[in-house]
């Protein structure tokens, strides 16, 4: 793995989401990753659309790390059986950007039936984008949390979420 970039989409302040996405550029870090991790809280990213959205100053910088990147790994809450609104928006003002990248999921949610919530996603991102999704995700849920700290298990599955990114390399990131 080159590089790697975690995008944090959740906007709430007390976000479980964000939480994994720190763990997990940590657990980078220490793998002596080059990781670079936005949290979108810290953005005031435009509505795609919007005049003057995919000129923004905040749409470059994200749009310039991800091309960089050879891995992507979003760290998204799930509402209503579906990944927030940020992240389908981040798609909507950068998507090319993720042209033969391989994209990771981190997800957090209050149960377990939405599991395959990031499904619609990840076909956009492969379908539109040629991007390749690895198929191990991870999943985190109300159960897994106890005192403000996640459980063993996910720290263990973000452990085999690094070796299937690592695993899996695209010969055009080569030339990035």
């Amino acid at each position: 793995m080159k590089k790697a970039v975690i995008i944090g989409t959740s906007l709430n302040v007390d976000s479980r989401s964000q939480e994994l996405a720190q763990i997990f550029e940590e657990k980078l870090t220490n793998k002596k990753v080059d990781v670079c991790r936005f949290d979108m809280r810290e953005f005031n990213l435009p509505f795609a659309g919007a005049s003057g959205s995919w000129d923004s100053e905040e749409t470059k910088k994200i749009h310039e790390e991800v091309v960089s990147a050879s891995h992507i790994v979003f760290s998204v809450p799930i509402y209503c059986y579906d990944v927030n609104a940020v992240a389908k928006n981040i798609i909507e003002l950068i998507g090319h950007s993720f042209t033969d990248k391989v994209i990771g999921f981190i997800c957090s949610a209050g149960g377990s039936s939405s599991y395959m919530s990031v499904m619609g996603f990840a076909n956009h991102l492969m379908l539109d984008f040629r991007s390749v999704i690895v198929p191990r995700f991870v999943y985190a849920e109300d159960k897994d949390w106890s005192e403000g700290q996640v459980n063993e298990i996910i720290k263990e599955r973000f452990d085999l979420l690094i070796d299937d990114l690592s695993a899996i390399q695209i010969a055009r990131n080569e030339q990035v």
